[in-house]
């Protein structure tokens, strides 16, 4: 398989996975029975985000030297994340933090957005099955990581390390608030008839301002809490990390050279 059409499988793959979960994120909405709904998705989303994964793996080892030593990265920073989780679990930190998100993000920015997504996901995955956490909830969670790691790696990369970290800074900030948010979309269906849940028949500019309200009175606090601790998390590991990831992947891209020629 060609390098072309390696790029154009996964990118079809990855369009996929981006219109799954759209779609079962906004299923609840549209559907008479949103409880329901989420039952029956579940195993069926689970499924094929696995299936999804593993053939994205298929399609980025054929005929690639350089990619069987970037699965095997994965499946370390995998097993490295996993146990973060599982750390997070027996010792609570304030609010919705977790130290999992900074290194998605920095892994995405430094691999790109493929490796990224497959970091996300794989990691609440594995994380879920470390800690007993497999609940209809798991492949929203493992949709939405897995956005962080795929657009952490569309992220420009600048030249000057301060503004780099700056960057990255605000960006782990930006997702531990936008994480709850698209999380909570899996159960604001569920509060039809609530003062603050969902109500059908609003239109399109009343349902934003009933999720802003349901936003800011039970979620705004406690993802505050994950947002910092992505901020301060990228601001100790970030340009370390960075530079180590970096030396990780050029030695790759020489490993790639020598076989070639």
């Amino acid at each position: 398989m060609t390098h072309a059409t390696s790029r154009a499988a996964t990118a079809a793959i990855y369009g996929l996975s981006l219109f799954a979960g759209i779609a079962a994120f906004l299923a609840p909405f549209i559907l008479p029975q949103p409880a329901s709904a989420q039952e029956n998705l579940t195993p069926l989303l689970t499924v094929l985000l696995l299936v999804i994964s593993l053939v994205v793996l298929l399609v980025e080892v054929q005929g690639q030297v350089v990619s069987a030593k970037v699965v095997a990265a994965l499946g370390i920073l995998v097993a490295m994340t996993a146990v973060l989780r599982f750390i997070e679990v027996a010792i609570p930190g304030p609010g919705g933090f977790s130290p999992i998100f900074a290194p998605i993000i920095l892994a995405g920015y430094v691999f790109g957005a493929r490796f990224g997504f497959l970091l996300g996901a794989m990691t609440l995955l594995l994380s879920a099955l470390i800690t007993g956490g497999v609940g209809p909830w798991l492949p929203y969670q493992m949709f939405t990581a897995g956005w962080v790691g795929m657009s952490s790696g569309w992220l420009p990369h600048l030249k000057n390390s301060r503004g780099e970290l700056a960057l990255l800074l605000a960006w782990g900030f930006f997702w531990g608030l936008l994480y709850g948010a698209i999380m909570n979309l899996y159960t604001w269906p569920l509060l039809v008839g609530t003062a603050v849940g969902w109500q059908p028949g609003l239109g399109f500019t009343g349902v934003l301002a009933r999720y802003a309200t349901f936003y800011l009175t039970t979620s705004l606090v406690w993802d505050m809490g994950r947002a910092i601790g992505n901020l301060l998390l990228l601001l100790v590991l970030g340009t370390p990390a960075i530079r180590a990831l970096a030396r990780f992947q050029q030695r790759f891209q020489y490993w790639v050279v020598c076989a070639e020629s």
